[in-house]
């Protein structure tokens, strides 16, 4: 049977499903909950609502797929202490007079290479303690060069919001992380700008508090050599550009476990496997579970005239078509305050019409772009982890987010230069 859900009745359920989430009711039974009422008031009944949740939480099943496995690198990555040497290691490289770059660059690598993007900023968070103790930086414009570099490292990593994406639009995902790369630089140097300018109005934070995350958090013991920590990574970066480069497809579902397995034994760590993975597994299953309420939500959306009516409001605007993929991916990652539940749904819902008015890839780039300039609200967990990783109050942490917001933005406002306007 058809069924049209109004755009009323999927907003509601959207703030339904956001309102839940701010009363700290689990995110995943939020967005279903939200689904259920966005459906029933949006006119679909009873069984067509629950068929709708039913055939947008089947649809994202391959993607979850995919980030189950990708648990498997991620899990090699962090227990293994390759995150840290690879962070360690890059900073030594800048040295402490490009302190603030060092961070954002670190920060962005180990997101890129596989890491989550609050235990990217959890892992390098120590470090950015004590230099900043060396050179007077507060943990303010510290955190600021953090989450600008793991903004930048989200639009080129094989995490779960860029596998939905790619799964969503239809393009291989190392093409869509390439898509990133250029927005990716143009982010890191805006963000390394904006705290160099912080840094210069000699903003000062409690030192007391910075000493004691210092004490608690730069004891890391027994790290592999930078050549087997960066070897895992690197391969499986490698075994997805085989399609672009000469037509042989791995699927991200084989590449991820597969630089996991040649990291492990590069670092001689083997026996170390199973335990892992097995951190690897519980690091993904919440987000897994979460994408799975997001399917319903956005089964609801996109049986909507949500996306008609957001066509014909950009229309009505004078602003061009294209801008509806950086602005519902912008949206529903605000939404959500996760780029990965932003990603699914907006790709899930606009991508047959976005991709109508520009190449699919570009349409994809643009949208995963959008999904990392909201991402950080409170609502969503990195906002806990990263003030909690900077021993950083909330009421402090909250001042950060226009800061955060704008280095989004830079990197939006470069992908959709490049591919909605120059491409």
């Amino acid at each position: 049977m058809d069924i049209t859900i109004t755009t009323i009745g999927a907003l509601i359920g959207l703030a339904v499903a956001i309102i839940l989430i701010i009363k700290k009711i689990e995110p995943a039974y939020s967005m279903i909950a939200g689904a259920f009422v966005g459906g029933v008031i949006g006119g679909a009944g009873l069984e067509g609502t629950v068929s709708c949740m039913i055939t947008g939480a089947q649809s994202i099943m391959p993607a979850i797929l995919r980030i189950v496995t990708s648990g498997i690198l991620a899990g090699v990555l962090i227990q293994s202490g390759a995150a840290v040497k690879i962070a360690d290691q890059i900073i030594k490289i800048f040295g402490e007079k490009r302190a603030l770059f060092s961070l954002a660059l670190a920060t962005m690598i180990l997101t890129a290479v596989g890491v989550f993007g609050d235990v990217a900023v959890i892992t390098v968070a120590p470090i950015a303690m004590v230099i900043g103790q060396r050179i007077g930086c507060s943990n303010f414009i510290l955190l600021a060069a953090l989450m600008g570099g793991e903004k930048a490292g989200m639009v080129i990593s094989p995490n779960p919001n860029t596998i939905a994406a790619a799964e969503n639009f239809g393009v291989d995902l190392s093409a869509l992380m390439a898509a990133g790369i250029i927005p990716a630089l143009v982010g890191l140097a805006g963000t390394v700008i904006i705290c160099t300018l912080l840094a210069g109005k000699g903003r000062k934070e409690n030192g007391a508090q910075e000493e004691q995350s210092i004490k608690v958090n730069t004891q890391p013991m027994g790290l592999p050599s930078i050549g087997s920590a960066i070897i895992g990574p690197l391969v499986a970066v490698v075994l997805l550009m085989l399609r672009p480069i000469c037509g042989i497809t791995v699927d991200p579902l084989i590449a991820l476990p597969a630089g996991a397995i040649v990291g492990l034994l590069c670092m001689r760590k083997m026996n170390h496997f199973r335990e892992y993975i097995t951190y690897g597994l519980g690091k993904m299953m919440p987000v897994a579970i979460l994408l799975i309420g997001t399917g319903t939500i956005s089964g609801i959306v996109k049986t909507s005239q949500f996306q008609t009516d957001m066509t014909m409001v950009l229309n009505a605007m004078n602003l061009p078509a294209f801008l509806l993929a950086p602005i519902s991916g912008i949206v529903m990652a605000g939404a959500t305050a996760s780029s990965s539940a932003g990603a699914t749904i907006a790709s899930a819902t606009f991508s047959e019409t976005i991709t109508q008015i520009v190449p699919a890839l570009y349409g994809a780039a643009m949208l995963h772009a959008g999904t990392i300039v909201l991402d950080s609200l409170p609502h969503g967990s990195i906002f806990h982890a990263s003030a909690g990783a900077m021993g950083m109050p909330i009421n402090e942490r909250m001042k950060l987010l226009p800061i955060d917001i704008l280095e989004g933005l830079i990197i939006v406002v470069a992908s959709t230069i490049v591919y909605g306007i120059i491409l």
